[in-house]
């Protein structure tokens, strides 16, 4: 039986008359979901205080996937029924939650029209809830018109019960099927990893489980795509000492993601995706649009470069280490900026490269720049990279290789004098 923790996430929640069904139906529908080691929610007695909903049973309903209402003769004389029935719909309506009524010995048109029993229940309410039985009437009509199931229909409890449960059971597994999956696509250095953060931060709040898994491709060549992969579940998961080591998830860890709403973002990818994890959000980063289709995504967002303007302001900062240019270089400016596509890495990478350059020195690399025909954004920085002496070859490619990642300013003491900032030996 689930607990009623507030931070736990359910796959059902079980709503019914505890006096009708709790020791019958109830009790044998929630041992088949058991069985099918579906995670439910079915409320304590304790609960039900005071003449509202508790925030343990809404917190259940919201994080639950499927609701099912199990309708019974007295389910209406309950007003704690008729309050979850009102806060299941409204999951429905807001998060696409489904529901499912079961219609236990009770005709679905006495629900429907609050007729018989129904009826009888709503004479007191009219007396003492007015305020709230317009909306108890609306819920139980539109939850009467939902598809579901009959009892009275010529079949034994059990035959019904294992059908519910292998229902239940086919809804979620599709659902595991349909994470939301959401790409951004550009060139290298456009901005991708800026939007993809973007992103994160702002809607992460409405996830249990999260994870920025930054520079996918590399870390995938270098570690392998199996440490990837239980990175991002150790994280989801909040488990630092989780490792699988195999290309099968034990299931295990399977249903332990399953209980969890996730966040994922993966920054560059570069191969397919394996859809381990169920009912998340996934953003993707791609340089290869093909990999986004691959990955089956639902959305593919473009990024572009940055505005005109913008992109003028960038590269005067980098260029001239001010928020102008100098009349005499304006029409060099502009033609950099075109070459680069305004892409955000091209335009610091080229301003950098500029700075305190001469008009004639600007001509140049511009004249290189006009030999790409149709320039790739590579080929656009590998001219700075060119144009550089062996010496300064040499030292960008042991920054790239060896202090990728590291404060800017410890590797600027490294390069000034490697001596100063040796790490003390330490004591025998």
């Amino acid at each position: 039986m689930a607990s009623s923790s507030s931070q736990r996430k359910y796959e059902v929640f079980l709503s019914f008359r505890g006096e009708d069904t709790r020791k019958g139906f109830t009790s044998h529908l929630a041992a088949a979901l058991d069985q099918k080691q579906i995670q439910f929610f079915i409320d304590d007695e304790e609960l039900k205080k005071g003449d509202e909903i508790s925030p343990a049973l809404a917190n259940a309903i919201e994080t639950s996937d499927i609701s099912i209402i199990i309708f019974s003769k007295d389910y209406a004389s309950s007003k704690w029924c008729l309050s979850e029935l009102v806060k299941i719909l409204d999951c429905k309506k807001m998060n696409g939650q489904i529901v499912i009524p079961v219609f236990y010995h009770v005709d679905p048109s006495d629900v429907r029209k609050q007729s018989g029993s129904f009826g009888e229940a709503f004479v007191e309410y009219e007396k003492n809830f007015p305020h709230k039985v317009q909306k108890w009437r609306d819920a139980l009509t539109e939850a009467s018109s939902l598809s579901g199931y009959d009892a009275t229909e010529s079949r034994t409890e059990a035959e019904l019960v294992k059908e519910i449960a292998a229902d239940i059971s086919k809804k979620l597994e599709d659902m595991s099927d349909s994470t939301d999956l959401d790409g951004i696509w550009g060139m290298g250095g456009i901005g991708k990893t800026t939007i993809a953060s973007a992103v994160f931060h702002q809607i992460s709040r409405h996830f249990q489980g999260k994870c920025f898994m930054a520079n996918v491709r590399e870390e995938s060549n270098k570690m392998g795509a199996i440490h990837i992969r239980d990175e991002v579940i150790s994280q989801v998961l909040g488990d630092k000492n989780l490792k699988i080591g195999t290309l099968v998830i034990h299931q295990n860890i399977r249903k332990r993601l399953r209980q969890v709403k996730m966040l994922i973002v993966l920054d560059v990818l570069a191969g397919e995706l394996d859809k381990f994890t169920t009912g998340s959000r996934i953003v993707i980063t791609a340089r290869d649009k093909q990999v986004l289709d691959k990955c089956g995504v639902n959305y593919v967002y473009e990024a572009e470069g940055l505005e005109h303007n913008k992109a003028l302001e960038l590269f005067y900062r980098k260029a001239f280490r001010q928020n102008n240019c100098p009349p005499d270089f304006l029409g060099l400016s502009l033609e950099v900026v075109h070459y680069a596509r305004n892409n955000p890495l091209a335009l610091e990478v080229l301003g950098s490269s500029l700075y305190q350059k001469s008009k004639q020195q600007w001509e140049d690399r511009l004249h290189n720049l006009r030999l790409i025909s149709e320039p790739k954004i590579y080929k656009v920085l590998k001219i700075s990279y060119d144009e550089l002496n062996s010496k300064e070859k040499e030292m960008f490619l042991d920054i790239a290789c060896f202090f990728k990642g590291e404060d800017l300013d410890l590797v600027t003491r490294i390069q000034d004098n490697p001596i100063s900032v040796r790490q003390p030996a330490k004591n025998a």
